[in-house]
């Protein structure tokens, strides 16, 4: 927010101004205010593995974070180039496979994963389109320096907050919309729409019929998965609303079982067909696989996507980027060490303090080492992991992210943040002009994952 002479950024100019003359108490009083409103709304998250409660409310920050127009088209630039390259990845590697011929890019580390489903290929979706909705975790740590952090291009979340951060914001506030220029993100649920009903099977007769596919009530994204069927006015169903009739995917209504040609699912592969994957899920349709191979209906995101969430190929997106668009990545990869490859393998146990080590297939912010902040029993426990799974890990240096002030009773704080641009792709690509920022609410903490203790703030992107 602020220069080193502390004078404002001049993205935050206004805001500033208008702060400077906000009383603090009121700003407390206002964030509580905040708080109440999330909990009558049923703002929530699940916390898997927590005892003492199953449902927590997430931390909202009332401090926007601000990015200017330039900045966001920086961004916007690099993250549609990179979804594009993911999109042509995936259509390569479950047909021609040319990146693996070529030598860019190891056969086994796509063969041998195991987010690549064999089932896919051959199968090329309904507009050609994988990845249907992506959301890119992206960090800064200089004024102009943004880093990928991850792709989420399986089923990625967080959008709700979002759209609830931006809602509620505009409730108690509403005189700072009017004093800066701040760029809608308030129709992404009609956008999403849009989106996936222009990517219907080619055999949809009429408006094409859009559904939301939850695992459930205790899946720890529910509110989201019922909050986004609700806001684009289509259905929320669980895999036991669905059947197979006639070679088409009907849901249970009560004038009978109807057809539905679009599927926006919440739920991850292994558990999306009994028939085709775990033949003990409970949570999806038997027999859909089949449907959607025949071209009868369209699954977004993709069966087989989730594998440009895996760490090992993240570290290889520079090569992907080009090899597919024809151009260096405008938006840098973090610098990754294969922990699979032996001379990284030693570097990263000799420096185990200095860097941060992660699963390949993790996400969350759990199964990862934070080596600044870790004690020497973590570190010793953490090696003989990195020694008996070394593919199992990447590692990446400490990187000293950007922070953005929160309100604490004193006034505000500095905390390291990230932020999460969703894109939609069908014929196009669509990006929200702005994001869900996380925050580390924990002073001098990195780890901003809401599961982790952070919370989300409001992001906006200026007009010009």
């Amino acid at each position: 927010m602020m220069n080193a002479d502390n004078s404002p950024r001049q993205p935050y100019t206004t805001y500033n101004d208008w702060y400077a003359s906000q009383d603090k108490a009121r700003l407390i009083a206002k964030s509580k205010e905040a708080e109440n409103i999330f909990r009558k709304t049923g703002i929530t998250f699940a916390v898997y593995g927590h005892a003492d409660s199953s449902e927590k409310l997430i931390p909202f920050d009332l401090i926007p974070r601000i990015i200017s127009g330039r900045e966001w088209r920086k961004l916007a630039q690099g993250i549609e180039q990179r979804v594009i390259a993911l999109n042509a990845f995936l259509d390569d590697i479950y047909h021609k496979q040319e990146i693996i011929k070529a030598g860019r890019i190891p056969r086994e580390l796509v063969e041998r994963n195991e987010a690549f489903l064999p089932q896919m290929i051959g199968f090329r979706p309904p507009g050609g389109v994988y990845t249907h909705i992506v959301g890119t975790d992206i960090v800064r740590t200089g004024e102009d320096q943004f880093y990928v952090l991850e792709d989420n291009a399986r089923t990625p979340s967080g959008v709700s907050y979002m759209l609830e951060n931006r809602e509620t914001m505009m409730q108690m506030f509403p005189e700072l919309f009017h004093q800066n220029r701040v760029r809608p993100v308030e129709n992404y649920p009609y956008l999403l729409r849009h989106s996936l009903a222009s990517l219907a099977p080619p055999g949809c007769q009429g408006k094409p019929r859009v559904a939301v596919l939850t695992p459930g009530i205790y899946n720890s994204a529910y509110y989201e998965h019922a909050f986004l069927a609700d806001m684009m006015g289509v259905e929320l169903v669980e895999g036991s609303d669905l059947r197979v009739i006639d070679g088409r995917v009907k849901m249970r209504t009560t004038r009978g079982y109807e057809a539905i040609d679009v599927l926006y699912r919440r739920v991850d592969d292994d558990y999306l067909d009994p028939l085709t994957f775990k033949p003990e899920s409970a949570l999806g349709i038997p027999g859909i696989m089949d449907v959607y191979r025949a071209g009868n209906i369209t699954i977004a995101n993709a069966p087989g996507t989730g594998i440009c969430d895996d760490k090992a190929i993240y570290s290889y997106m520079p090569e992907i980027v080009e090899f597919y668009t024809g151009r260096k990545a405008l938006l840098e990869n973090v610098p990754t060490w294969r922990c699979s490859e032996p001379d990284s393998l030693k570097y990263v146990l000799e420096n185990l303090s200095d860097l941060v080590v992660k699963e390949v297939h993790g996400s969350g912010g759990y199964g990862m080492l934070v080596g600044p902040t870790a004690s020497k029993k973590e570190h010793a426990v953490f090696a003989e992991k990195l020694k008996a799974r070394p593919a199992n890990y990447i590692a990446q240096p400490t990187l000293s992210l950007s922070t953005v002030p929160i309100l604490v009773n004193k006034g505000i704080a500095p905390r390291h943040v990230d932020l999460r641009p969703y894109v939609l792709v069908s014929d196009k690509v669509q990006i929200i002009p702005g994001g869900l920022t996380r925050v580390a609410l924990k002073a001098g903490s990195l780890v901003v994952n809401s599961s982790q203790g952070g919370g989300t703030k409001d992001t906006w992107v200026l007009e010009d």
